[in-house]
């Protein structure tokens, strides 16, 4: 295992859980638990404050991150002589992207135009602010725009941004320091909407992105707590910024999940944040929304088992249908059984017993919200159609909790009734076009549950 690099300072991940003394450690997504020795505990100590020495205990602050229980800092400061240009692909947003050039004065800024019907105010508005262009004569989509990038530019980095993106002056300040650990292949700030109005759909969008991933920085990984990064803004090796030009969406996703798989790593920095125009219509929000569904099919072609409409244990996915069923007993025992085999799992591995109820219970929630949501994307007219018209209010309170449960956790500026409405025809949308791919690609991977024994 390649250590952590001299200077790093590791530090626990909010949630995480440390028990006996700080000897066992748990938490994280997905959830693990971690025991040390006692060595491991002072090591712990000098990683929290970055003057970890040697390469075990280096190591071991690597363990901590790569297995999502803590989050590292890298000394302030680019790596000496790491070159970095950003790239800009566009096609026909002169307005747009002045903007944007505006907040990269003193950079170097090369703009792709993929093929501008109006290419002479795109090379205006470059001319104006220093930009470099790169003409494309036919237009390719986002990923060819951005290979030529690569392959145009000479330097160690390549910092991606969108034409309708609003970028902070020292974004790259805060973001070049992580690629002092060689093992880093790609770093991510936290895209914010931009949405003009105050409309129910516009307060939606702002709170309900699905660029924004959230305030908690992390390794990003496949089933991880953030799973992806787009390239809305996204700083990556340049060596490294090859797109698969086929995909016309998920293009970022395809390529986050290929540096993971080579054994890169890939960090989102919330703490940086670049900001996303992002439509306040109904009917804008929901094409594209539709748009970003029929990139599922081809993802899963490509990366089998990462698409699935949700991931479920087994046990607590049994206990749940008993429960509906009316055989509580049955469920009860689903669930001490299950609880049993997992105490005696953890026990065998040195680790208290007494996270137990809380797992079964985390696991029981998680599941069900889970199936739920998936049934309110891919399914919710036939599950509706399907239940007698006596218990239709109960599947419809079933696919409205988890934008309860949304709701309760980020308070957005609207009240419960439309957020789940809003939601759930955000939600449609976006299966609409998961079926879409579905049927284009002749894979039904997407639509399918996943088993968490078999991922």
């Amino acid at each position: 295992m390649t250590a952590l690099p001299q200077g790093f300072r590791v530090r626990l991940e909010p949630g995480v859980r440390v028990r006996d003394g700080a000897r066992v450690i748990a938490g994280g997504s997905p959830g693990r638990m971690l025991r040390l020795s006692r060595e491991g505990v002072g090591a712990l100590d000098r990683l929290a404050a970055g003057s970890a020495c040697s390469e075990a205990e280096r190591a071991l602050g690597r363990r901590l991150v790569d297995a999502g229980l803590a989050r590292p800092f890298p000394p302030a400061g680019a790596p000496p002589g790491l070159s970095v240009a950003v790239a800009i692909p566009v096609r026909d947003d002169a307005c747009r992207l002045e903007r944007c050039l505006a907040t990269l004065e003193g950079l170097r800024v090369l703009v792709v135009d993929d093929g501008s019907t109006e290419p002479d105010a795109v090379a205006d508005v470059c001319r104006s602010h220093g930009a470099e262009v790169l003409r494309r004569a036919r237009s390719g989509g986002p990923a060819a725009a951005r290979n030529d990038a690569a392959r145009a530019l000479d330097t160690d980095l390549v910092a991606f941004l969108d034409s309708d993106c609003i970028a902070p002056r020292d974004w790259l300040e805060l973001l070049l320091p992580h690629f002092s650990d060689p093992l880093v292949a790609a770093v991510a700030p936290r895209v914010r909407p931009l949405v003009q109005g105050s409309g129910a759909w516009a307060r939606y969008a702002r709170a309900r992105s699905p660029l924004d991933l959230g305030p908690r920085g992390c390794e990003v990984r496949p089933a991880g707590l953030v799973p992806y990064v787009p390239t809305a803004a996204l700083a990556v090796r340049r060596s490294l910024a090859r797109f698969d030009e086929e995909l016309r969406y998920g293009e970022d996703v395809d390529l986050v999940w290929r540096l993971c798989d080579a054994g890169h790593r890939v960090r989102y920095v919330p703490e940086v944040e670049v900001r996303h125009e992002e439509p306040n219509r109904a009917g804008r929000l929901l094409a594209r929304r539709y748009r970003y569904g029929t990139s599922a099919a081809p993802l899963a072609r490509r990366h089998p088992g990462r698409l699935a409409s949700t991931v479920v244990a087994p046990a607590p996915v049994a206990a749940l249908a008993l429960a509906l069923a009316g055989r509580r007993a049955s469920a009860a025992t689903v669930l001490g059984a299950s609880g049993l085999l997992r105490a005696r799992r953890l026990r065998r591995g040195g680790v208290p017993a007494g996270e137990v109820p809380r797992l079964v219970a985390t696991s029981v929630v998680a599941s069900g919200l889970g199936l739920a949501r998936a049934a309110a994307v891919h399914a919710a007219p036939a599950v509706v159609a399907a239940t007698p018209p006596g218990r239709r209010w109960r599947a419809a309170a079933v696919l409205a909790a988890p934008l309860v449960v949304d709701w309760v956790r980020r308070r957005p500026p609207l009240d419960p009734l439309r957020w789940t409405v809003l939601g759930l025809v955000d939600d449609a949308a976006y299966g609409a076009g998961v079926w879409r791919g579905c049927l284009t690609e002749r894979t039904a991977a997407p639509l399918q549950p996943l088993s968490r024994r078999r991922r």
